[in-house]
């Protein structure tokens, strides 16, 4: 099996001229950025919090209420799905000061390694992008990261990726590859493997994905040896597990639950994932010309349907997974089944979201 990947690990040893020392030179950088999900009756008690103190409401698209405020040195946004987001200088001091003492009656902020001591064990993290993606491949990423690592990675606003915005990402993703010591692997295909592959008989995404992450994985293992690592799971059977044994790998617990990014190595596993997705579709853009579209909605038919009128429909096989139902549809509408026999999918694929 001929697969494209990337591996990658990279430390920094460079000599730097000392800095002029401060006053906060020897202080932990607080947190600029914060998000928790609430309740209605949590949301109320916000909201009250946010009038009572006079802050200047302004307008955010898809929130309940949003609001600035100078003296705390924070902006606060409430959206219509439960999601809260802090952020500014203030943040931490919010969060400790008045979040969790007025509105969640819960104190954790700060208390993770108590409630989460496994977080800040040297452990492996992994998990995945593109699977939802009409374009572009499917990506593969493991980190092995160490406590020291985890406190940076966490004071510089890591979390699940699908949280950040794409530039947050691809400067969290420059972080996390520039952390001395730290061990980064992705794994993936190029689009034609890719749909060479997904059309062999009994062909599955997750038996790919889980070679994928077996590879990427055994690649970091080699590079720096832990007990466990914990996967974001794709899937209910221990896929994985199977591709580790096949290339002997012993010692080591893959341990799997779903939505594992709260995890902060399987963050910075997501963000690195998420962060190479995003480069692969840039040069997949540049190729066509255009900006592709990421997801699987109007915009992305659109654009296949333009793939075909000025490539031609075996194009497709070069920037799209051809197993999608959306692939099927597009070249059935564009009168091409005859140039191009796509099955019509008979199941979805895959084990949750990217």
């Amino acid at each position: 099996m001929k697969i494209l990947f990337v591996l990658s690990v990279l430390f920094v040893a460079n000599d730097v001229m000392p800095k002029k020392p401060d006053d906060d030179s020897d202080q932990p950088k607080k947190l600029s950025i914060y998000t928790i999900k609430l309740d209605d009756s949590q949301m109320e008690a916000l909201h009250a919090v946010c009038k009572a103190r006079h802050w200047d409401p302004f307008e955010v698209a898809y929130t309940r209420f949003a609001y600035k405020a100078e003296a705390a040195k924070i902006n606060l946004s409430a959206y219509t799905s439960g999601k809260v987001v802090i952020a500014g200088k203030g943040t931490e001091d919010f969060v400790r000061d008045v979040l969790e003492p007025e509105v969640t009656k819960a104190a954790k902020f700060g208390y993770d390694e108590v409630l989460h001591p496994d977080w800040f064990e040297t452990h492996a993290g992994l998990d995945e992008s593109g699977k939802g993606d009409f374009f572009g491949p499917v990506i593969a990423a493991t980190v092995i990261g160490q406590k020291s690592m985890i406190e940076a990675w966490r004071k510089a606003g890591a979390q699940d990726s699908k949280k950040m915005s794409e530039a947050k990402i691809i400067e969290l993703d420059h972080i996390i590859r520039n952390t001395h010591g730290v061990v980064v692997k992705v794994c993936f295909c190029g689009m034609q493997k890719y749909n060479e592959l997904m059309a062999r008989p009994r062909a599955n995404l997750n038996l790919l994905l889980a070679w994928q992450h077996a590879t990427a994985l055994s690649q970091a293992l080699a590079e720096k040896p832990v007990k466990w690592g914990l996967l974001d799971q794709f899937t209910e059977q221990p896929l994985v597990q199977r591709e580790l044994a096949k290339k002997k790998v012993e010692n080591f617990e893959l341990r799997m639950r779903t939505k594992a990014e709260s995890d902060p190595v399987v963050a910075a596993a997501s963000i690195v994932a998420r962060a190479e997705f995003v480069r692969q579709m840039n040069q997949l853009s540049k190729q066509f010309g255009e900006k592709l579209q990421k997801g699987a909605g109007p915009l992305v038919r659109a654009q296949a349907h333009a793939i075909i009128t000025k490539l031609g429909v075996h194009a497709l096989k070069d920037y799209a997974k051809l197993h999608f139902r959306t692939a099927y549809e597009v070249v059935k509408e564009a009168g091409k089944l005859d140039e191009l026999p796509l099955p019509e999918p008979k199941e979805r694929f895959g084990f949750g979201r990217d």
